[in-house]
This record gives C-alpha cells, sequence and structure tokens, in this order.
C-alpha cells in the first residue's frame, strides 16, 4: 500500500480476480467480508463503553447529539441519529445532523462537499455547539476534511467529541477526546467503504446510542416504553408493552395510554396507582427510569 494512503483504500488480495468469480463465489466472499467487519468491532467495544459513558453525563444535563460525516459515513451517521426520535422518543430539538453537502447529500453526491472544512466549521457554529453537547464525526479514512473540521471547532467550543474510524493513526480519531478505531482493513473493492467500513461503522453507532439509551433510562425490561406511538402498529405495540408490564387488561390499558398521551412509562404508574403529576414527579425525581421509580413506590 503507498504511504498514507488510508487502509480502506488498499486492494485486498483475496479480491484482486472478484470480477471473473462466478457469482455465487463472489457472494459468498462478500458475505465473509461482511462478517469480518462485524468482527473486527470486537476490540473497540471498550472504546465505545466509555464514549457513551462521557456522552451520557453530557446528554443528562440537557447536552445534544450531533452526528457529523460525508459521503457514505455521513448518511450511515444521519440514519443512527434519526431513528432515535422514534425508537426512544429523543428530542429532536436535541439531535443535530451535520451532512457534508446538506440535505440533498442524504441521497445524492454533492461534488465536493467533504473538502469544505469552512462549511463545516460554519455548521457547528451556527448550531452553537456547545460544552454539554456530544458530536459524534464518523469518517471510514479518518481523513474527510469536513469531518475533521466539524470536530475541530466543536473541540474548541468544549463539546465532547467521538471519532468513529477505520484507518489506525487517522487525525480524525487524534481530534477526539473518544477515538473508536475499527481497524476493517482493505476493501473487497477498493475505497468502496459503503462494504466492510460502512458495515463496521454502522454497528458501533447501533452500539453506541442503544447503550447511551439505556442508560438514560430509555428502556425497561427490554422494551421501548419512551417509544413514540405514532401509527396503528406503534400504538398496538405500547398497549401489549402496557399489558406485559403491568398485568392489566386491555381495556384498562388502552384508558392509561389515553390518560399518559400514549407515554408508556407514565401508563404504568398511572395503572400503578399514582395520578399524572405525581406519574411526571416520580419520573422526574428518579433520572426518567422506570425502574427506579417503580422501586421507590414498592411497585
Amino acid at each position: 500500500m503507498p504511504p498514507n494512503l488510508p487502509a480502506t483504500e488498499s486492494v485486498d488480495p483475496r479480491f484482486r480476480d472478484i470480477d471473473a468469480w462466478p457469482g455465487e463465489q463472489a457472494l459468498l466472499g462478500l458475505w465473509e467480508s461482511q462478517l469480518a467487519a462485524v468482527a473486527a468491532v470486537r476490540p473497540a467495544l471498550p472504546a465505545i463503553a466509555a464514549a457513551a459513558s462521557a456522552a451520557v453525563a453530557r446528554l443528562r444535563r440537557g447536552g445534544r447529539l450531533v452526528y457529523a460525516g460525508a459521503g457514505t459515513s455521513g448518511r450511515i451517521a444521519a440514519q443512527d441519529g434519526a431513528e432515535l426520535p422514534p425508537t426512544f422518543d429523543w428530542p429532536r430539538e436535541r439531535l443535530v445532523l451535520l451532512m457534508a453537502g446538506g440535505a440533498a447529500a442524504l441521497t445524492g453526491a454533492i461534488e465536493n462537499a467533504e473538502d469544505d472544512s469552512a462549511a463545516a466549521a460554519a455548521a457547528i457554529a451556527a448550531h452553537h455547539v456547545g460544552a454539554e453537547d456530544v458530536v459524534l464525526g464518523v469518517a471510514a479514512s479518518g481523513a474527510t476534511p469536513f469531518t475533521r473540521a466539524c470536530l475541530a471547532e466543536a473541540a474548541t467550543r468544549g463539546a465532547l467529541c467521538v471519532a468513529v474510524a477505520n484507518s489506525p493513526g487517522s487525525p480524525l480519531l487524534a481530534l477526539a477526546d473518544h477515538p473508536i478505531l475499527v481497524e476493517t482493513g482493505g476493501e473487497p473493492i477498493a475505497g468502496s467503504t459503503r462494504l466492510k467500513a460502512g458495515t463496521a461503522q454502522k454497528v458501533v453507532l447501533n452500539l453506541f446510542s442503544t447503550l447511551v439509551m439505556l442508560q438514560i433510562g430509555r428502556v425497561h425490561e427490554g422494551l421501548m416504553v419512551d417509544m413514540r406511538a405514532s401509527n396503528d402498529k406503534l400504538r398496538a405495540r405500547a398497549v401489549r408493552m402496557l399489558r406485559h408490564l403491568t398485568g392489566t387488561d386491555e381495556a384498562a390499558a388502552r384508558a392509561a395510554l389515553a390518560e399518559a398521551g400514549g407515554h408508556v412509562k407514565l401508563a404504568v404508574l398511572l395503572v400503578r396507582g399514582l395520578d399524572v403529576p405525581a406519574a411526571r414527579a416520580l419520573l422526574a425525581r428518579t433520572g426518567d427510569s422506570l425502574r427506579a421509580a417503580l422501586k421507590e413506590i414498592g411497585a
């Protein structure tokens, strides 16, 4: 590999002749490379756990989650962030998605956007990123100017900076308070980081954001008790969750959810005998943890 070339740009010798392989053989090789990408996350678990713990401390004080990236990495980062409000009822006003090239780049390539460091710094400034915010920069090479500039500007403002990259020794990792390196190596198609690197990034972000939401208290007994019930399927799921957690019948569950505005946590406490103001106060007092709230009332 030439000097200073990111690992993700190298040619994996195993796949040098992949274009000449029979289709089924090529598919098997690609599948095996995906398994290797997931396995490559294992050494990074301590770094992910440390980053999540640090993030929780800031987020409990009202901070925001800020995702930043370009190209494939930016789209993967934006996807992870976009799924937090419906899954965990994470407030949209506490979520910032910074994509090089803007929203249009989520569905199409915007030439040279990844090189625009000035736009990155301006975006961080425009969103008034500060000391309670958590900024995640994601880049396979760890060298993308847009993503690096986002983290660099965020760092000057005191934000907690987390970097996810697939190339060791990359400058993005050096900018972060919590660098997360997942060494996926060369791609089956050199430079096509939508393959191994992208898969590993998605796994890392899934793990990070889910652990954060677990530690903040937005999951109870393996259930999405802060889920936003925004359609019939999710409203039915909320009823099932409430019945599972309380043993109440369907009519009572629907009534409690209606009184709680569809909020499962609140509805659980209503079924346990509290009224809405008392339930809200209890959740506020226990850090929005249903487990802690139920323990306090002896339920």
